[in-house]
């Protein structure tokens, strides 16, 4: 029976790079994925395109692209990547430039278009708010961005056309995944117990370096070996939807039964109802079962048709953070950071009255936790942190300037002052009907 591999080349914007190159070299891929966007990331890149259009894609596509491609076309390796961001079109042209310098004399780069929905979402103000149930019109000053969960279609219609490189934008994480299997394999696109399958293994692999105990790890119960070296996974799947994943074995990590549970519910509301653009998929009975070490096979996932439509996120201007940080130590040092925020807050009320109420941390002492019991032992270091929510950004310097300002207006012992300012993005969720959404792809071809 026909198998195909897969791997999982990054699991967020600014993952690491050597654990992708070393699953191309060694593990007989035939894909790789490198899944980059998270919920803010895409409006934040559009941000950076509305200031300089050549941009808004992923910040670190070119160095990776400029180790990934050579290895690609040597290993024959297709690559399939969202790191296109608010930008695909200028991440092919950037792919293009990449493989000209290098030399390559044969490839196909392929771009997703069509899931930036800005103006659909401008012309529909009274979609619902998914977070709040209030309508998308009480936004409309502040909305700058709108990117629909595009599915596997233009994916597919890609590596139909024999693309080696696919650059989309928001697609959804475990669709990067589920494409190449549908076309590897033939699967019919209302075959959803099969898309259901498929769906778990890009779900598995989606977050990289989490499946092989990145972010399972801690120093009590679940030690991870090599933690300094941990390898990303891979995924081979046969033409049922069963297979296993597993790592290099000589990376650093693990992946067991217990990674791969914590994974399969990473990000999800109900196991049973996964929805995604493809099908929704039902991961209530998934089984995980160890084959040999750091090689887990899956079984008994299953899905449904799904919905009509596209869950689209709309990015929004939500005014601006102000902060300002300084850390005390030694003797009394939580009460003199106490003091300090108390002055500031009655700078605040003094001058600013309109900007309370602020939000105050005492980091090593409660900025994660609760208030410790009145037994624990003391800090004997201690770092405030002052912030607060602002409608403009003089506002919001007013409350750095004033934690900053503690240096000499006491108490005693400040240092290492901070200050920051944000302007805030925000993100909202709609739905759109799928058929409303045009999707296009261009391509970029070398063949000499």
């Amino acid at each position: 029976m026909k198998k195909i591999r897969i791997g999982s080349g990054a699991g967020y914007a600014g993952d690491r790079l050597e654990p992708a190159l070393d699953l191309m070299q060694n593990a007989n891929l035939d894909y790789i994925c490198f899944e980059c966007l998270a919920e803010r990331t895409i409006a934040m890149a559009q941000q950076e395109k509305m200031h300089q259009p050549d941009l808004g894609y992923n910040a670190m596509f070119t160095y990776r692209m400029e180790r990934v491609l050579p290895l690609a076309m040597e290993k024959g390796v297709k690559v399939i990547t969202n790191m296109g961001a608010a930008n695909p079109e200028a991440a092919l042209q950037k792919a293009y430039e990449i493989a000209q310098k290098q030399g390559i004399k044969k490839i196909k780069i392929a771009a997703v278009l069509g899931d930036q929905v800005l103006s659909l979402v401008q012309q529909t103000p009274d979609l619902k708010i998914l977070e709040s149930g209030a309508p998308l019109e009480t936004l409309k000053e502040h909305i700058f961005s709108a990117n629909a969960y595009l599915g596997v279609a233009p994916i597919l219609a890609a590596l139909e056309a024999d693309a080696d490189i696919i650059i989309t934008g928001r697609v959804a994480d475990p669709s990067l995944f589920l494409a190449p299997m549908i076309h590897a394999f033939g699967w019919d696109l209302t075959n959803y117990d099969l898309l259901g399958k498929g769906t778990l293994v890009g779900h598995l692999l989606e977050c990289a370096g989490q499946l092989c105990g990145g972010y399972f790890a801690d120093t009590q119960k679940k030690q991870v070996h090599k933690l300094e070296h941990l390898g990303f996974p891979y995924s081979e799947i046969n033409a049922v939807g069963e297979g296993f994943v597993s790592k290099l074995e000589k990376s650093g990590g693990s992946v067991t039964t217990a990674t791969c549970t914590e994974q399969l519910l990473y990000e999800i509301h109900d196991p049973a109802a996964y929805i995604t653009p493809d099908c929704v998929a039902d991961f209530s009975a998934v089984e995980f079962s160890p084959l040999a070490n750091n090689k887990i096979a899956f079984s008994k996932a299953t899905g449904n048709a799904p919905t009509p439509f596209y869950k689209v996120s709309v990015g929004y201007k939500n005014g601006f953070i102000g902060e300002g940080q300084i850390s005390y130590a030694g003797a009394d040092c939580l009460e003199r950071a106490k003091w300090a925020a108390q002055l500031v807050q009655q700078r605040i009320q003094s001058l600013h009255p309109q900007l309370l109420p602020l939000d105050i941390d005492y980091i090593g002492w409660n900025s994660v936790t609760p208030n410790p019991k009145k037994t624990s032992a003391p800090p004997t270091e201690v770092r405030l942190r002052v912030a607060g929510k602002t409608n403009t950004r003089a506002e919001a310097q007013h409350i750095a300037n004033e934690v900053e300002a503690l240096y000499t207006n006491g108490p005693a012992g400040g240092g290492g002052a901070s200050k920051k300012l944000e302007a805030l993005v925000s993100i909202a969720s709609v739905l759109l009907p799928k058929d409303q959404i045009d999707v296009q792809l261009i391509f970029k071809e070398i063949n000499t």
